[in-house]
């Protein structure tokens, strides 16, 4: 099983599979708009700029799971990121990340014995490699410009 086995939601209510992603390097990170992490859509879009080209993409699930800091539609999110942080990169609806009602990719993400784990907080980060699979869990501190992230982004990046 990989994450591209799995069908998610668009911020439009469209149905996707994430098998559309095969070949292409991903980051998944669990977003929030009321969030002291908030800042980081700048960086994380940043980042999209940077690498996108190179057959690299960031998938970005809202969630209201810590502290109530996305409580917005999946409309007003939209709104939010693209005026305020001029996002780019492919948004998705909102999601639980944690708990029985977890969505199933990211119980799928908290259970993997290797690179997975406890989503603890807004912007935790899965790198996932062309083939699906998980190479790292970036906790939510993990500036998304740092040389360190770029690094890892870089080292999983489809080859040229």
């Amino acid at each position: 099983m990989s994450v591209h086995d799995f069908t998610v939601e668009t911020n439009d209510g469209k149905q996707q599979s994430l098998s559309a992603y095969k070949g292409k390097a991903l980051l998944i990170v669990n977003t929030a708009s009321e969030c002291g992490y908030t800042p980081q859509y700048k960086g994380l879009e940043a980042l999209y700029q940077q690498y996108k080209s190179r057959g690299f993409e960031i998938l970005a699930f809202p969630s209201n799971d810590f502290g109530g800091q996305e409580p917005g539609s999946n409309a007003e999110i939209k709104k939010f990121c693209e005026l305020k942080y001029k996002t780019t990169f492919p948004l998705f609806a909102k999601v639980a990340v944690k708990g029985d009602g977890a969505s199933p990719l990211y119980k799928y993400l908290q259970g993997l014995p290797k690179n997975g784990g406890e989503v603890k907080w807004n912007f935790n980060k899965f790198l996932v490699n062309a083939k699906g699979e998980v190479v790292a869990h970036l906790e939510s501190g993990a500036e998304p410009t740092s040389d360190a992230v770029k690094k890892q982004v870089e080292a999983v990046l489809p080859s040229k």
